[in-house]
């Protein structure tokens, strides 16, 4: 639960990228995060590592308890069927506070660009920072993926 309606993409990318599909559910309004976790854990699942980066972001109020916003975010995704592949995405929100909380009512996800990579950088040798700059790093563990 987030004190502000802005935390609320953060919050998102994070738990995405962790696979944490309860903390992902808990940024929607109480009576939909089941419906949220279980459209959104399938896709979640089947995909390797993730880096979501929110970038621009505007919030607007409409009153004291609901808000719109725009949020511009890169993701980098290793998927099974296309490879690494790198998105643009902006998210239409609308926002909603229930007992002083600020959730997600709604997030309509807008594809702007997916675009393959040529080579996925999950599978280069290790880096071993701070040895040098180039190759995989420990972050996140490769375990269970």
């Amino acid at each position: 639960m987030a004190a502000d309606p802005a935390e609320l993409a953060h919050r998102y990318a994070v738990a995405l990228d962790r696979k944490d599909h309860d903390a992902l559910a808990a940024l929607f309004v109480p009576g939909i995060q089941a419906a949220v976790k279980a459209q959104l854990e399938p896709a979640i699942d089947r995909l390797g590592v993730t880096v979501l980066s929110v970038t621009t972001q505007i919030v607007d109020p409409v009153d004291d308890d609901h808000a719109t916003g725009v949020v511009y975010c890169t993701a980098e995704i290793e998927d099974p069927d296309a490879g690494w592949i790198r998105q643009s995405i902006v998210y239409l929100d609308r926002y909603e506070r229930v007992d002083g909380h600020w959730y997600f009512r709604a997030r309509d996800h807008q594809l702007v660009y997916g675009e393959p990579q040529r080579s996925n950088p999950i599978q280069q040798d290790p880096a071993n920072w701070p040895e040098r700059q180039v190759g995989r790093g420990t972050y996140p563990p490769r375990s269970g993926l």
